[in-house]
């Protein structure tokens, strides 16, 4: 598998150098966070490496499902808490510093939800704060046996607001509750319980168990693909009045393309679809 290993970049604070790999297998981009010796923190200059990724992958036409990884045993660690301390010392406390990155990481989160290519979560260890919000933002989800999750901010008195947003969205109200009051750690298997993760395998099959469930997004159209993840997102925070009105605009829509004729067709006539662009 071809590896391009991004440079190192610092960031304005002269802090450690990022290192993302990119990837790409068949039409699958393949991230992986791999700072393992400083537990896949999200620095600033890793945020941005993967808002620069995430964006490259959504204008990319040989790219059809992005997949998000890392090495070492812990998936991300959130951000990165000596950056930040070090920055306590600015004029200003290190407001500045602190605002940008927030809203960097905001970003790249937003990133991945506008991306129109699914993004897959692969999560070999333990994921916490913006780790486990990383994990919650994507759009599937596997987890190795023996990852853990843990919205941890409440116990160094940070409570972990912006890992609330998606986490909210994805798992129960009081499940959510639970996570960010506590801080406990969680299981694979209760966070698949909760559905923070679509599934749970053995470590050794985490990658195999992604890109099967990334091949078979693959097959699908893509333009359909596009417009269903862009409904989906845009639809949850309607009123139900409003949501209805709107999805049934998007059938309207879709109706139209290309591709809703194809497969119709090919369904009708008992035939295997040509989508658009292979």
């Amino acid at each position: 598998m071809a590896v391009k290993q991004m440079e190192g970049r610092k960031s304005e604070a002269a802090g450690p150098t990022v290192d993302l790999e990119i990837a790409r297998r068949d039409r699958i981009g393949i991230l992986t966070l791999a700072r393992p010796d400083l537990r896949n923190s999200l620095s600033e200059a890793m945020l941005a490496a993967l808002q620069e990724a995430i964006d490259e992958a959504a204008r990319d036409d040989g790219v059809r499902v992005v997949v998000i990884t890392a090495k070492g045993s812990v998936f991300s660690a959130g951000h990165d808490m000596k950056e930040l301390t070090a920055h306590r010392t600015d004029a200003d406390g290190g407001r500045a510093f602190y605002s940008k990155v927030m809203r960097r990481c905001a970003d790249v989160m937003r990133a991945i939800m506008r991306c129109p290519k699914p993004v897959i979560a692969a999560v070999q260890g333990t994921a916490t704060a913006a780790g486990c919000q990383l994990v919650a933002t994507c759009d599937l989800a596997v987890a190795a046996e023996e990852a853990t999750f843990c919205t941890p901010g409440v116990n160094i008195g940070l409570f972990c607001s912006t890992p609330m947003v998606p986490l909210s969205r994805n798992v129960p109200r009081k499940r959510a509750m639970e996570m960010l009051l506590l801080g406990e750690m969680l299981s694979a298997e209760a966070a698949a319980e909760y559905g923070l993760v679509n599934r749970v395998v053995p470590a050794d099959r985490l990658m195999v168990e992604a890109l099967v469930l990334a091949r078979k997004i693959v097959a699908k159209p893509a333009a359909t693909l596009a417009v269903g993840k862009e409904a989906f997102y845009r639809q949850l925070d309607m009123p139900i009045d409003q949501a209805w009105d709107y999805a049934a605009g998007v059938m309207v829509e879709n109706m139209m393309h290309a591709d809703s004729k194809e497969g119709i067709g090919a369904f009708l006539e008992k035939r295997p679809p040509n989508w658009q662009g292979g």
